[in-house]
């Protein structure tokens, strides 16, 4: 089996979830793909069980409905767990997240335990964003820091890869947060047990097919969320004793 696996949430993906399977197979063919369907009515889960026939190390995990992108990660950090994967990458499924980073982002974590693409460290960047969306990106991204600590300067980003050692320390059944607010405590509580982390720039490029999955209720979700996080730690602003990776 694999030592690493690749989860992609998707809804209503049809046109971008097989083109970015066939990308990651071509530049990755020992990994494992888990895409982790909410019942998209375009299609995107039977187009993917058909891509399995050309595909075998894609994985389709059906779920019964739209039931958020952090209920979606979970599933998928069980099953990681569950079939003995030593490193899980997460990504999204719009090719915003260039598959080419994977394997930077894996080799890193030969050293440390949460490796995650940053668009705001040095190197990194946006493409076809609206200047807008962008001010509020890196607003939310100062609003997270000055509210929790957590020293991430992408906090919101989705892009990241996960040691076995981290996602099995992770309590997975008292995260209630979704969207955006997953990926802040995903990292928040890894930073908080003392795992170790780094950011390594990206490019991350706006979609050109199908529809964001930005809402207003998503950004109003984190913004009450961050302070929860902020309360779950007792508003403590130095994470536990840092953890060596074991190699």
């Amino acid at each position: 089996m694999s030592k690493t696996l690749i989860l992609i949430p998707t809804y209503n993906e049809s046109e971008n979830a097989p083109q970015l399977a066939r990308a990651i197979a071509e530049l990755m063919p020992k990994a494992d793909l888990m895409f982790l369907d909410d019942h998209s009515p375009d299609g995107t889960g039977e187009a993917l069980e058909r891509l399995r026939t050309e595909l075998p190390r894609v994985h389709v995990m059906h779920r019964p409905e739209k039931n958020g992108l952090g209920r979606a990660y979970l599933d998928g950090f069980r099953w990681s767990l569950s079939q003995g994967y030593e490193t899980t990458v997460c990504m999204d499924a719009d090719l915003s997240h260039d598959p080419a980073d994977i394997p930077r982002l894996l080799s890193t974590t030969e050293t440390t335990d949460l490796v995650c693409g940053s668009r705001y460290v040095s190197g990194g960047g946006v493409v076809n964003w609206p200047k807008s969306r962008l001010c509020l990106s890196r607003f939310a991204a100062w609003y997270v820091r000055v509210i929790t600590g957590l020293p991430h300067k992408d906090p919101t980003g989705g892009f990241h890869a996960i040691r076995r050692e981290a996602i099995a320390a992770l309590p997975l059944d008292e995260i209630r947060s979704d969207g955006y607010s997953f990926q802040i405590e995903l990292k928040h509580r890894l930073w908080m047990l003392g795992f170790t982390w780094r950011e390594l720039p990206i490019t991350f490029t706006e979609r050109q097919n199908g529809v964001s999955k930005m809402s207003g209720g998503i950004v109003r979700e984190a913004v009450g969320i961050v302070w929860r996080i902020a309360w779950q730690s007792r508003f403590r602003r130095k994470p536990a004793p840092e953890r060596k990776v074991h190699s």
